[in-house]
């Protein structure tokens, strides 16, 4: 089983999306499910991480005179 620390994105989602069907399947026995669930619930936490960094790459925080905090979307050709 790969760490999940070292997968992308379309890795851990592909394995979260096997471990959802086979629980909902229920053919699993009830050990084998509290681990698929324990690693589900950390390949879900990795996804969101990921998508939240890819966020954080592509938007930019403005701060205006005012003090308020909006972002808006990175300007790669800068």
């Amino acid at each position: 089983m790969q760490p999940i620390e070292s997968m992308s994105f379309e890795e851990s989602l592909k394995e979260l999306e096997i471990i959802v069907r086979r629980l909902e399947e229920g053919k699993i026995n009830l050990d084998d499910a509290m681990n698929a669930y324990e690693r589900g619930t950390s390949l879900k936490a990795h996804c969101e991480k990921k998508l939240k960094e890819a966020r954080l790459r592509v938007e930019q925080i403005v701060v205006g005179e005012d003090g308020s905090v909006t972002t808006k979307a990175s300007d790669f050709e800068a």
